[in-house]
């Protein structure tokens, strides 16, 4: 595993490696947390391991597995119990772990729903409770169900047990005649102490902690002992219901408090984000006086009108956030910095440790993010840790954050060796000695050497053989690796000649080591199959710095077929013109992607690489949407203010129509939706006679 290793200097291989001994973990902490009430690994750990896994998934979005820890919640419900389908997926929570994590939530929402920061946007703030979630469904007053999250769709029936809990209310009175409950079942501290002197009386099991001890004492095959077990609830949220509760997460919270159940005290109404921050504080202070476990602080959008017009993501709600309590700090010596060289030519540093424990995890590496960082600012100069630079000796104070990968928080002056030099950053590729070149607005330095850089071309290799690129069965990052070593491989169009070059003679494929006739031939069957490549898949897989796979998906969605695509972007090189403005109109495409791509293809070496590659291969055309809307395949523009809906909200709906969405006026444009102060996009609009519409007029067109 290359734990600590930065993310962005992780070969393909290693992140493939990486990803799945991270879903084995958090597939074993889920089973152990949620199935057997007895956790393997500390709540932080947990925590970082899942931030880990997303951020691998984020630069390697072409290895994610179909079990990814991302997309699941909770585990599966145990075998002892009858499963319970839930009417409404019981959801995890997002994580903030810092300040800023905050505010980037807060305008997040306020971007999402078109909000100025004057503008009035209300949140709940209450202790998160370090229990086990609980749905309890009443039908007519009376309590009919209790289910256990178990993986979020399905729980376990608990429901005797739950009924023998005093917090939870058996009959209810003035209720909606539907009502999904759901809360947290927890121990409080003195309870726990009890319980567990009790258990060490009668030589039974003993709890580690409250929260195994309410887990395990809830998900009891036999009621009675549950009963015997002093476990308490808070309620703070709902599921299914026949009627709304209220119009506000806080009036609703207080709707259940009247129908008896017990709500946190602390719960309160927050109008900015220094009053979410301060009562985040103030929560944080009363921790140890409150007599029962909490993790954090979770944050909910009050408006539940707003809630609903944010919705959710795959596994977690776009309007709440946990605020998690601060990851654990430690002081250690920096004893090293590594330059790492990455696809892009990259050059990152990685701050090499004296090994010391940070939050249960031995670390000995830590990223240092780039040349600015290492002087003590940001990338538009303003100082950070005070200015304080980090040196070779230094000690400094390394900090998890609830992520996998360390980071240095601070630099203690007074311990600096005297002899201590300030680091000068290498102005030169360690890997192949070109120039490391760092362009204006770029907070990375770069390796000039393109395809001389050994690095750069193995990198290259392997993202082009990767899952979301050619994925080709049998040539994997470590087949690349020893392709090129021995000269077999030196771009990616001698990928397609190894069978005319290797599939006989003296230097046979079927006579290496590793290798027989069926496996030799299975892979030069896979290489013939993966010639013929879908448009997208092939302009992922050359590699272009910015060019994700979703932004490939874009272009390829608006070129349709390779010669369209080669022909624009070359005509764009200029970056003038209609192909350049055509480039830009691409909802999606900005001017460094644009500038990016359009830099490849102009470089003679690259281009010459790639129309070698195109000649061995079929490019399948880009498949267009099949929708009977009446604005599937057209390109829309929305400009000015939109009354009804936001910007957001508007490209969703007509992307989920079958439409592309494009930033600008040009002349694929089908439609515009002008709305007041549309400007020159109307102007432009009129001039190529786009059809323009009102806001109203597209809402009547697509049925709204």
């Amino acid at each position: 595993m290359t734990e600590g290793k930065p993310i962005e200097q992780l070969k393909a291989a290693e992140a493939r490696a990486e990803l799945e001994q991270l879903a084995r973990l958090l597939s074993a902490a889920n089973t152990a947390y949620h199935g057997a009430d007895a956790p393997q690994i500390s709540d932080a750990d947990y925590d970082a391991a899942k931030r880990r896994n997303r951020a691998i998934e984020a630069q390697f979005s072409q290895l994610k597995r179909p079990d990814s820890p991302s997309d699941q919640v909770g585990a599966a419900p145990a075998d002892g119990f009858s499963k319970v389908s839930h009417a409404q997926r019981m959801l995890s929570l997002g994580n903030a772990f810092t300040q800023d994590d905050l505010a980037d939530f807060v305008a997040g929402i306020r971007r999402f729903l078109g909000l100025d920061d004057a503008a009035p946007l209300p949140f709940t703030a209450e202790p998160k409770i370090d229990g086990l979630s609980l749905s309890l469904r009443y039908e007519q007053g009376q309590l009919v169900q209790a289910a256990t999250r178990g993986d979020g769709a399905v729980g376990e029936n608990v429901t005797a047990n739950a009924r023998t809990i005093a917090d939870i209310p058996p009959t209810l009175k003035d209720a909606p005649d539907l009502l999904e409950v759901r809360g947290e079942v927890y121990m409080s501290h003195a309870d726990f102490e009890v319980l567990n002197t009790r258990q060490a009386e009668r030589d039974a099991k003993t709890f580690a902690n409250p929260r195994n001890a309410a887990a395990g004492s809830l998900r009891q095959l036999d009621a009675q002992i549950t009963r015997d077990r002093p476990l308490r609830f808070f309620a703070y949220a709902w599921g299914a219901l026949s009627d709304p509760l209220a119009d506000t997460q806080k009036d609703a919270i207080d709707r259940l408090a009247r129908l008896g159940f017990q709500t946190n005290p602390l719960t309160a109404l927050c109008d900015t984000l220094d009053e979410m921050q301060a009562h985040y504080a103030a929560i944080e202070q009363r921790r140890a006086t409150l007599g029962y476990d909490i993790d954090g602080v979770v944050y909910k959008v009050n408006d539940l009108a707003l809630q609903a017009r944010l919705g959710f993501r795959s596994t977690t709600p776009r309007w709440a956030i946990a605020h998690k309590f601060p990851a654990e700090l430690a002081w250690t010596r920096l004893i090293a910095i590594d330059i790492q060289v990455g696809r892009t030519g990259a050059l990152s540093p990685v701050a090499r440790l004296d090994p010391v424990t940070v939050g249960g995890v031995v670390v000995s590496n830590a990223t240092l993010h780039n040349e600015d960082y290492i002087e003590g600012r940001d990338s538009s100069g303003a100082p950070i840790r005070e200015g304080r630079e980090i040196r070779i000796g230094d000690w400094v104070q390394v900090y998890r954050a609830g992520d996998v990968i360390p980071k240095i928080a601070d630099v203690d002056l007074a311990r600096r060796p005297a002899k201590a030099a300030p680091y000068a950053f290498p102005t030169t590729c360690p890997e192949c000695g070109s120039d490391a070149i760092r362009e204006e607005g770029d907070a990375v330095r770069r390796c000039s050497g393109g395809l001389i850089c050994p690095a750069q071309v193995v990198e290259k290799l392997r993202h082009f053989v990767s899952r979301a690129a050619f994925d080709i069965d049998g040539l994997g990052a470590k087949q690349v690796d020893q392709f090129y070593r021995d000269g077999w491989i030196q771009e990616p169009a001698d990928i397609f000649t190894l069978r005319e070059r290797y599939g006989q003679g003296m230097q046979q494929l079927k006579n290496r080591e590793g290798w027989g006739e069926k496996s030799a031939l299975k892979l030069f069957d896979a290489i013939d199959t993966a010639s013929h490549v879908p448009l997208a898949r092939l302009i992922f897989a050359l590699g272009i710095r910015h060019v994700g796979e979703q932004a490939a998906a874009l272009l390829a969605r608006h070129y349709v077929n390779w010669d369209a695509f080669f022909a624009a972007v070359r005509a764009a090189e200029p970056e003038d013109g209609a192909e350049w403005d055509d480039l830009l109109a691409i909802d999606g495409v900005g001017q460094v992607m644009a500038r990016s791509l359009v830099s490849a293809f102009a470089q003679e070496a690259e281009r010459a690489s790639i129309l070698r590659l195109k000649a061995r291969l079929t490019v399948q055309d880009a498949e267009q949407p099949q929708n009977d809307s009446p604005v599937a395949g057209k390109t829309i523009v929305f400009t000015g203010t939109l009354e009804k809906m936001t910007r957001a909200e508007a490209k969703a709906r007509a992307e989920s129509l079958g439409a592309k969405v494009s930033g600008s006026v040009s002349a694929r444009t089908d439609i515009l939706v002008a709305g007041p102060g549309a400007g020159s996009n109307a102007t432009k609009a009129a001039d190529l006679g786009v059809d323009v519409m009102d806001e109203e007029a597209w809402l009547a067109l697509i049925g709204a």
